[in-house]
């Protein structure tokens, strides 16, 4: 979700992706749960794969959930962009000029899977955001392209536009790149 405040430009979950975040993450922890109390039971013969299949999974699930407890909050702003010639991205653990970003791409962590916006400027330097898998692949090339594209670096224009699909973005998500005005 996209919120405008002044020249300011904050980038915020939707709701929905709040919902089904919280169902991917607590919903199959508690479905973990129901596997060991039913597996205690003993009163089916698969009581064993119930408990085994719940005792396996509550780990993974637990730790993708408290991984994911930080992005739940409701008005998380994820980041924010001050666009222009001399605009910024401000994040929690930094602010990059526009002008000074080489290359900018979405990463999923292996660690805890939470997909990560990293940014790499001209003086070597990465700033990573956290999504918490709240910002989806369509979302995240329509604000880059839209709002830090159009006062990018020829040269990281070049590499943005390798990355993105402008015709994927057409079909599925109508958004058209607007060409800059030239007067």
């Amino acid at each position: 979700m996209i919120e405008k405040k002044g020249e300011a430009v904050l980038i915020k979950s939707s709701k929905f992706m709040y919902v089904w975040m919280f169902l991917a993450t607590v919903g199959f922890l508690l479905a973990c749960i129901f596997l060991i109390t039913h597996g205690l039971k003993f009163n089916s013969k698969y009581s064993f794969l119930y408990l085994g299949g719940g005792i396996v999974l509550t780990p993974f699930y637990l730790y993708l959930t408290i991984w994911s407890l930080p992005g739940l909050m409701p008005g998380k702003v994820l980041f924010k962009i001050l666009p222009g010639e001399k605009g910024t991205v401000n994040a929690k653990k930094g602010t990059v000029s526009i002008s000074n970003i080489r290359n900018i791409n979405l990463v999923r962590n292996p660690i805890n899977l939470i997909n990560d916006i990293v940014i790499e400027t001209f003086n070597d330097k990465k700033i990573k955001i956290r999504t918490y898998n709240l910002l989806g692949d369509l979302d995240y090339e329509m604000i880059v392209d839209q709002y830090i594209y159009p006062y990018m670096t020829e040269n990281a224009k070049k590499v943005w536009d390798r990355k993105v699909d402008l015709e994927r973005l057409r079909k599925v998500a109508r958004y058209e790149r607007k060409e800059p005005k030239i007067e």
